[in-house]
């Protein structure tokens, strides 16, 4: 038998328990104190790294001889300067001589014992004392000889003497003598020019010729720094050579100061081909622009200005023939390919104005239609714009281009074809006429062509064609029929482009014809509507394009609104007739929804009538929205039965009652308050047989809101009558009444809550 404690012999055994539990508990924790404070003092004591130092030992090195070399050359400046006059002529020669002297030997020991960074800070000074001892000769022997002239003389002597110095056996080993000699030899030509006034012809030959030096170091010396140093040499005199030839080129007025100044671009080109020929720099097409620059100055200074770029374009396309040398190394082949192509380039940049003015010139005519037909093409292109001037010759360059594109990429030679036939009417000036006549043949030809773009250059000549046709009436009328006919056509081939293209031209001819008719805008809006009725027989057939016809349709009735917009009545004919085209667009099963377009449509034209009419009752609006909203609302329940009488019903009831028991509210007389009850009441007896919770409670409200309107007048006369008191106290013996049956109250809610919930 188990034994079961009583619940005082509980309770102690259990606080044994406890007092057994908190002594072990103090144990562990004073047996763990004693752990930690072991481990802590057995741990031994964290090493503190040395400081990480800012800057190795080569760098302090190397900034110390760095600066140690400057400031002996401050102070040899400073000594040649200003102490120079203390000393007689011959104290003055031994102290720099034997200065410079010794700061060129020194390095020797140095570079022997491994002190290379000393040496070469010690050999920077020796150069430096050369260029001070130059100075000094010219200040004491050489002072009457041009300065310009001693420094061009003296660059190349101490270029020379540096290389010299830079290449002996025992001062081979530094690297600054013979960089730095490379940067004095710069000097000479250049400084020789300026001394002799020789002019900009020779001032560009020197930078070119130092140029050329430069390139031919950069490719033959093998030392890194030397190249480094030819390199930007080469590049910084090249450019300024090549910009002081270009200039030289363009402003030539004659056959001999062109071919001068060809002459020194070819000497560029043939510096920047070369270095491309035996690197891989990227030079070439560098050379190729000055070949090209070089061959078209002379032809441009004999030839009439207007003839300039077609020139230059001609030798652009020249380099092309680069693509059959197979000798030649791909990075110069590819190079002049990349040169023709920026000429061909900047030549289209330069005929882009004519087309500009070509396609957006014609836009003034929006603003004068039908005043006149102009002198030529070219007077219709530039009724408001000024003609781009010496584009005589841009088709023929857009037709050079187009045909290279043509050999070669095969991509947008259409364009430019199609460009230069756009623009070639007014470049000759061609008759009015005849320009129309072109522009609507380009357009059959880009609808017929199969190039990617076709479709695109055929919409946009069309545009062209009918902003010229603008000018005059009959030009508008000919050339909107043309379109329209000539893109109805196509859209068996191009639907969802020229299906819609046709109907928008449509829509112009239409408005056209109604202008030139004398036609009232109102009256024009019937002719606009056979627009949507075309896009919608033509999108019934038609699946592809349907939904860009359909959209332009729509443009088409929107513009037929706006035009009928100014009188009723037939504002109303038109919405009357839209609603037409959009209930036979939906029957169609993918366009059910247009119904509710449809319907809109309708109610809208009833209520433009009757406002038309002068009718200000509202039922006449609201009823002709209730009643088909209640048939659409029963054949929705009859085919499904579970659809809810508020989705079915309550929308279409609501479109009148409300509006009625508004209306009953602010009339002063007892027929229609009548009416609306007598609605109202039959709504509710209807809702409660049928069991429908919509016509039963909005019939309901309406029934009792109106009662209540009848009844107001009453209410206040009897609220006039009684004392101030009476209405509180009224309303405290309701609410204790509610208070005392208020169990009763919520089961008969609660009832009626289940009877309207067991309706539908």
């Amino acid at each position: 038998m188990t034994h079961i404690p009583s619940p005082a012999e509980e309770l102690r055994l259990l606080d044994a328990e406890l007092r057994q539990l908190d002594a072990r508990r103090s144990q562990l924790l004073a047996r763990r104190g004693w752990l930690v404070a072991a481990l802590d003092a057995a741990r031994p004591a964290p090493v503190v790294a040395p400081p990480r130092p800012e800057a190795s030992p080569p760098r302090v090195q190397n900034v110390l001889l760095i600066l140690g070399g400057a400031l002996l050359t401050i102070a040899a400046m400073a000594f040649t300067l200003v102490g120079w006059g203390h000393l007689g002529i011959v104290g003055r020669s031994v102290v720099l001589g034997a200065v410079t002297v010794a700061a060129l030997a020194t390095p020797v020991p140095l570079l022997a014992r491994g002190l290379r960074s000393t040496a070469e800070a010690v050999a920077g000074l020796g150069l430096a004392l050369t260029v001070l001892d130059a100075y000094a000769l010219h200040e004491v022997a050489l002072s009457e000889v041009d300065g310009v002239g001693y420094t061009a003389v003296a660059a190349a002597v101490l270029a020379a003497g540096w290389t010299a110095y830079g290449l002996l056996p025992r001062t081979a080993g530094l690297r600054l003598p013979l960089p730095a000699a490379l940067v004095s030899a710069q000097l000479p030509l250049l400084l020789w020019a300026l001394a002799t006034d020789a002019g900009l012809y020779w001032f560009a030959a020197a930078l070119l010729v130092t140029a050329g030096f430069d390139t031919a170091v950069a490719l033959r010396v093998p030392t890194r720094s030397v190249r480094i140093a030819a390199a930007v040499g080469a590049y910084g005199m090249g450019a300024g050579g090549v910009l002081t030839a270009g200039g030289l080129s363009w402003t030539a007025t004659g056959p001999s100061a062109a071919a001068r100044a060809a002459a020194l671009l070819l000497l560029g080109a043939v510096i920047a081909l070369t270095a491309a020929w035996r690197t891989t720099t990227l030079t070439a097409p560098i050379g190729g622009l000055l070949l090209v620059a070089a061959l078209g100055g002379v032809p441009r200074v004999v030839l009439p200005e207007v003839w300039t770029v077609p020139v230059y374009l001609a030798c652009g396309v020249a380099l092309l023939a680069a693509l059959r040398v197979q000798r030649l190394p791909d990075p110069v082949r590819d190079g002049l390919v990349r040169a023709s192509a920026g000429v061909q380039a900047l030549a289209l940049l330069w005929a882009l104005p004519l087309i500009a003015v070509t396609l957006l010139g014609p836009l003034a005519w929006i603003d004068r239609p039908w005043s006149g037909a102009p002198s030529d093409i070219r007077a219709a292109v530039t009724a408001e714009v000024p003609w781009p001037p010496q584009s005589e010759t841009a088709p023929l360059v857009l037709a050079a281009i187009a045909a290279v594109l043509a050999l070669t990429a095969r991509k947008g030679a259409s364009v430019l074809a199609w460009a230069t036939a756009l623009a070639l009417p007014a470049v000759l000036e061609l008759p009015y006429e005849a320009g129309l006549l072109v522009a609507l043949s380009l357009t059959a030809l880009a609808m017929i062509s199969a190039a990617p773009t076709a479709t695109i250059l055929a919409v946009a000549t069309s545009v062209h064609a009918a902003l010229l046709a603008l000018a005059t009436q009959s030009a508008t009328l000919t050339v909107l029929t043309t379109l329209t006919l000539l893109f109805a056509a196509a859209s068996w081939r191009r639907a969802p482009v020229a299906a819609p293209t046709a109907l928008a031209y449509a829509t112009a001819l239409t408005c056209a014809i109604g202008a030139a008719a004398n036609w009232a805008p109102q009256h024009t809006a019937l002719l606009v509507l056979t627009v949507p009725v075309a896009a919608a027989l033509l999108a019934a057939r038609d699946s592809e394009a349907a939904l860009h016809v359909e959209v332009t349709g729509a443009i088409a009735a929107l513009l037929a609104i706006g035009l009928a917009i100014t009188d009723p009545p037939m504002l109303a004919l038109v919405l009357a007739l839209c609603g037409v085209i959009t209930a036979a667009t939906a029957i169609r099963p993918d366009r059910r929804p247009v119904a509710y377009a449809s319907a809109a449509l309708f109610v809208l034209a009833t209520w433009v009538r009757l406002a038309a009419w002068e009718v200000d009752t509202p039922e006449a609006y609201t009823l002709p929205v209730t009643i088909p909203a209640l048939l659409v609302g029963a054949l929705r329940r009859r085919s499904d039965p579970q659809t809810s009488s508020w989705t079915a019903y309550g929308p279409g009831l609501a479109a009148t009652l409300l509006p009625s028991l508004i209306a009953a509210w602010a009339d002063p007389h007892w027929t229609r308050p009548l009416l609306l009850g007598l609605a109202a009441l039959s709504l509710t007896l209807l809702g409660g047989g049928h069991q429908l919770q919509a016509p039963l409670l909005l019939g309901g409200a309406v029934l009792a809101l109106d009662a209540l309107h009848e009844l107001a007048p009453y209410i206040v006369q009897v609220t006039d009558a009684l004392p101030r008191w009476a209405p509180p106290a009224l309303a405290g013996l309701l609410l204790l009444a509610l208070g005392a049956t208020y169990e009763q109250r919520l089961r008969e809610v609660r009832r009626v809550r289940e009877v309207l919930g067991k309706m539908n």
